[in-house]
C-alpha cells in the first residue's frame, strides 16, 4: 500500500471542507440579491443541488471524470463493493500523496459549486422542479466531460490519456477558470435565453433586497476559494503558499478596480460593487494562481475587476436576463483569468515550485511569445462553446417536458410561496400595507439608497428614486 502523507492528508481534507462551505455561501451571496419572495427558491436551488451532485458523483461522476472507458462501465465503478476496496488502498502517488478518497471529496466539492453558479442567471423565475432536473443532466452531459478535459492528467508514463484541454492542448487551468467558470457561465447565459425575461425587465428595477446578506456571502465565498486555489496544489507545499497569496492580492485588487469604475462612472462606491468586484477577482486569479508572482496576480485582479464592472452593464445592451451577473462575473472573468496566464505566466516562479502541468511556462511579457496565449483561446473558445450550445438544448428540453419557468401569476405575487409554501420574512407586524408572511408576494421597500444611478452590478441607469424596489 502506498504511504499516505499526514500533513498534505490533513490540508486537503480542509481545503475540501472550505470548498463545501462555498455553495452555502453563495446561496447566501445570490439570496441576498435578490426579491424577497425570491430568496428561498434561490437558497433551494443552491443546497439541492449539494444533494443531487454528491449522489450522482458516487454513481458515475468521478469515475467519468477521472478514469477512461464507457459511460455503463462507469456507473458505480470506482465505489461499489468491489471497487471501494481499491479505492481505499490507493494513494495519489507511489511515493506518497493523499488518499484517492480524498481526492475524489475535493473534486466533488467543486462539481457542485459549478452547478450552483448557474442558477444566478435564473433568480426569481424558475421552477424548482425543472432546475433538478436540469442539474442532472448538465452534470452529467457538460461538468463531468469538460472537467475530464481539463483535470484529467492522465498518466506521467503515458503521453495522451487524459484530457485533451490538459494533456494535449497544454492549456493552463489550476483550478477552475474554464472548467467551472467559463463553463457555468455559458451555461447560465444559455439558460438565461431558454427562460426569457422576468415580468417588467429591464423597464422595472430589481434591487438586492438585503445588502448585508450579500456581503456575509461573498466573504464565505471569499474565506472558502483558499481553499479553491491552494487546495488545488493537492498538498501543503510552497504552490499552495504561493496560490493562497495570489488568491488574496488579486481580490483585493479586483475590488480597488470595481469600485473606481463605479466612482468615476456613477459617482459612488456601493457594497454590492465591493462583493462583486471580490467574486470576479477570485475567478479571475482561479485558473492562474499558480502560475503567475503576486504582482502579476494584483495585475490579473485589476484588470477583471474593472473589465467585469463594464461586462455586467451588456445584458442590457444585448437583452438577455442575467438575473444576477453570473455572465458579467463569471464567464467574463474566467475568459479574463484564462487568457491573462498567456501574457502574466512567470516561469521562473512556477518552475521554481514544481508546477505539476508545464513548469516554467513564460507568458508573453516575460520573453514566452503567444504560443501559450493561443493554447489558452482554443481552451475558451472551446469549453464556451460545448457548454453553450449543450446547455441550451438541455434547457429547452426541461422546458419543453417537465416546465422551466413559473407562471407569470406565480413570479409576480411570490415563487417562494408558489414553489415552497413559504416566506423569508414575516412582515405582518410591519403595517403600511407590506403584506404578511404568508402572502410572499408583498415585498419591504430597500433600504439601500442609490439616489442618481443603479449598482455597477447591474450598469443599468435608475428608473425609480432612491428606496424604490420592484414589487
Amino acid at each position: 500500500m502506498p504511504p499516505i502523507n499526514a500533513g498534505d492528508t490533513a490540508w486537503v481534507l480542509a481545503a475540501s471542507a472550505l470548498v463545501m462551505l462555498m455553495t452555502p455561501g453563495l446561496a447566501l451571496f445570490y439570496g441576498g440579491m435578490t426579491r424577497a419572495k425570491s430568496v428561498l427558491n434561490m437558497l433551494m436551488m443552491c443546497f439541492s443541488t449539494i444533494a443531487v451532485v454528491s449522489v450522482l458523483w458516487v454513481l458515475y461522476g468521478y469515475s467519468l471524470t477521472f478514469t477512461t472507458g464507457g459511460f455503463i462501465e462507469n456507473v458505480v465503478g470506482n465505489f461499489s463493493a468491489a471497487g471501494l476496496v481499491d479505492e481505499i488502498s490507493q494513494a495519489t502517488a507511489d511515493e506518497g500523496g493523499i488518499p484517492v478518497l480524498l481526492f475524489a471529496a475535493f473534486q466533488l466539492m467543486f462539481a457542485i459549486i459549478t452547478a450552483a453558479l448557474i442558477t444566478g442567471a435564473i433568480a426569481d423565475r424558475a421552477k424548482f422542479a425543472g432546475w433538478l432536473v436540469f442539474v442532472v443532466l448538465w452534470v452529467t452531459v457538460v461538468y463531468f466531460p469538460v472537467a475530464h478535459w481539463v483535470f484529467n492528467f492522465g498518466d506521467s508514463d503515458v503521453a495522451g490519456d487524459g484530457g485533451w484541454i490538459a494533456d494535449r492542448l497544454l492549456a493552463l487551468d489550476f483550478a477552475g477558470g474554464t472548467a467551472v467558470h467559463i463553463n457555468a457561465g455559458a451555461a447560465a447565459l444559455a439558460l438565461a435565453l431558454v427562460l426569457g425575461k422576468r415580468v417588467g425587465w429591464p423597464k422595472d428595477r430589481f434591487r438586492p433586497h438585503n445588502l448585508p446578506l450579500v456581503l456575509l456571502g461573498a466573504g464565505l465565498l471569499w474565506f472558502g476559494w483558499f481553499g479553491f486555489n491552494a487546495g488545488s496544489a493537492v498538498a501543503a507545499n510552497g504552490m499552495a503558499g504561493l496560490t493562497f497569496l495570489n488568491t488574496q492580492v488579486a481580490t483585493g485588487a479586483a475590488v480597488l478596480g470595481w469600485i473606481v469604475v463605479e466612482w468615476i462612472r456613477d459617482g459612488k462606491p456601493t457594497t454590492l460593487g465591493a462583493a462583486s468586484g471580490a467574486i470576479a477577482g477570485l475567478v479571475a486569479i482561479t485558473p492562474a494562481c499558480s502560475t503567475v508572482d503576486p504582482l502579476g496576480a494584483a495585475a490579473v485582479g485589476v484588470i477583471a475587476g474593472v473589465l467585469c464592472a463594464l461586462a455586467v452593464g451588456l445584458k442590457y445592451r444585448f437583452g438577455y436576463d442575467d438575473s444576477l451577473d453570473v455572465v458579467g462575473v463569471h464567464l467574463v472573468g474566467g475568459v479574463v483569468g484564462s487568457l491573462l496566464i498567456g501574457l502574466f505566466a512567470n516561469g521562473a516562479v512556477s518552475g521554481a515550485l514544481g508546477a505539476d502541468v508545464e513548469p516554467g511556462v513564460d507568458g508573453l511579457f516575460y520573453g514566452g511569445g503567444l504560443e501559450q496565449l493561443g493554447r489558452q483561446a482554443v481552451a475558451v473558445v472551446a469549453v464556451l462553446a460545448y457548454s453553450f450550445v449543450v446547455s441550451f438544448i438541455l434547457g429547452w428540453i426541461v422546458d419543453k417536458t417537465v416546465g422551466f419557468r413559473v407562471a407569470r401569476e406565480a413570479e409576480v405575487d411570490g415563487i417562494d410561496a408558489a414553489e415552497h409554501a413559504e416566506s423569508a420574512y414575516d412582515f405582518s407586524g410591519l403595517g403600511g400595507g407590506l403584506g404578511s408572511g404568508a402572502g410572499a408576494g408583498a415585498e419591504r421597500p430597500s433600504v439601500s439608497s442609490r439616489p442618481a444611478t443603479e449598482s455597477a452590478a447591474t450598469g443599468e441607469p435608475a428608473k425609480v428614486g432612491a428606496g424604490g424596489e420592484q414589487a
